[in-house]
């Protein structure tokens, strides 16, 4: 089988995480300081600019993310049929340059900061359990006798 056909079967076939890393998209200049990563997932909500094909240069926010297109739709990015409707054009991730980041995934900045969201959860500190409570009164009635 050629390496082409092999390539494609292959991401055809890819199972969701891969095709979900195949999502990612670089980060501006200032972003790369700030999280130290050159790439990241792209997500709805996040900020781009359009660096190469028909559209270059355009600025907006993602509307909506196709897994099986492993491209996204952004808002104000339209192109028109001859009837005069108008349709959403899916852009490549690898075209495209993340100038601002979705922040309402907590999950997610925690990552990108370097630190691990699973160790956070855990350290949160725990909150007395009822049963601790009743003990102590028992032993008070205990004590009162």
């Amino acid at each position: 089988m050629k390496p082409t056909k092999m390539r494609n079967s292959q991401i055809y076939r890819a199972t969701y995480n891969t095709k979900s890393n195949q999502l990612k998209s670089q980060l501006s200049e200032e972003l790369r300081k700030k999280y130290s990563k050159k790439n990241v997932r792209v997500v709805e909500g996040d900020s781009v600019k359009i660096i190469r094909g028909e559209f270059k240069g355009v600025d907006g926010k993602i509307a909506k993310v196709s897994t099986e297109k492993n491209s996204v739709a952004i808002e104000g990015v339209k192109k028109e049929k001859t009837k005069g409707d108008k349709f959403d054009v899916y852009i490549h991730t690898s075209n495209l340059q993340i100038t601002g980041l979705n922040t309402d995934d907590k999950w997610r900045i925690t990552k990108l900061e370097g630190k691990n969201p699973a160790k956070q959860q855990k350290e949160t500190p725990k909150q007395e359990t009822p049963k601790e409570t009743k003990v102590e009164t028992k032993e008070k009635k205990e004590d009162d006798s």
